[in-house]
């Protein structure tokens, strides 16, 4: 059996990132305002782009995690997840979608800290059995994917120094 705290303590840096590839933080870090709006040549997504579906799908997962009237539907796939124009709206566009980010991951770690959430107990709303654990690993999991393009896509930019 593991203990739960361990368990806690576990899944909090698994969702931070960063210890096997490169975290959230380092990889947004200085991103030249021209470049990201960028496709380059053979990849489908601008960091923009790849920046925002982080942001939409994390938020997303949180609010389905937390659905408390019962009532929450995610947007549609794939439009509702994806930003249309490849360049951010403006610099305030980029950084409210960092902010967001940031602060519905602090919410997803309070909703696991909190003593009455169960992480293995499906949700009532569950269609197939999803859990707060589940999703914790999914916000886990789709977010390292999704940096780890971007990863790509600096270094295929040239903006990529680690």
């Amino acid at each position: 059996m593991v203990d739960t705290k361990d368990l806690h303590k576990q899944l909090f840096a698994l969702l931070k990132g960063g210890q096997a590839h490169a975290g959230f933080d380092d990889v947004i870090k200085d991103f030249p305002t021209e470049k990201r709006g960028v496709k380059p040549a053979g990849l489908p997504y601008s960091a923009w782009q790849l920046l925002e579906h982080i942001r939409i799908a994390q938020h997303d997962i949180l609010r389905y995690s937390k659905n408390i009237d019962g009532k929450y539907h995610s947007p549609k796939w794939p439009e509702g997840y994806w930003p249309k124009s490849p360049e951010p709206p403006s610099e305030k566009a980029w950084n409210d979608s960092i902010h967001q980010i940031r602060a519905d991951a602090k919410e997803f770690e309070d909703l696991i800290k909190d003593p009455k959430s169960n992480l293995s107990e499906p949700f009532p709303w569950a269609d197939e059995g999803q859990n707060l654990l589940r999703e914790a690993l999914l916000i886990a999991d789709h977010n390292a994917y999704h940096l780890g393009e971007i990863v790509a896509l600096r270094r295929v930019l040239g903006i990529w120094s680690s």
